[in-house]
């Protein structure tokens, strides 16, 4: 009977333990940087990005940085317009012609913005 206790005591304090880690730990969080995007518009724009890297960057919201979150939108709206994902998957571009111009017009809004943001930005 002795034994039948120490093991219940055990696991019960095991279990407890658990519950109380469980509790107290916080769900991981991730925050989209602006350099993510800008690294995500560099492989798009190069042909290096695929249509699931994309989606998992772009459907993502960003609650941090508005400006930020407005970019990710404009980002979907891109894809819904120009997207062509049939394409990527056989080793063509993500985009259209004309999606990738506005792509790299969106990138190079986004790095100036960084730039200035960081003061490196010379005109």
């Amino acid at each position: 009977m002795s034994l039948f206790l120490l093991v219940f005591a055990v696991c019960l304090l095991v279990s407890l333990a658990t519950v109380t880690a469980l509790m107290l730990s916080r769900t991981p969080r991730y925050r989209t940087q602006a350099q993510d995007l800008l690294d995500l518009f560099d492989a798009v724009l190069e042909n290096r990005a695929s249509e699931a890297r994309w989606h998992t960057l772009i459907g993502y919201p960003i609650r941090h940085d508005t400006y930020l979150e407005n970019l990710r939108r404009r980002s979907q709206h891109l894809m819904e317009a120009y997207g062509r994902p049939w394409q990527a998957a056989q080793g063509g571009s993500l985009f259209s012609r004309s999606g990738r111009e506005e792509l790299a017009a969106l990138r190079d809004h986004l790095a100036a913005h960084q730039a200035l943001q960081g003061g490196e930005y010379r005109a």
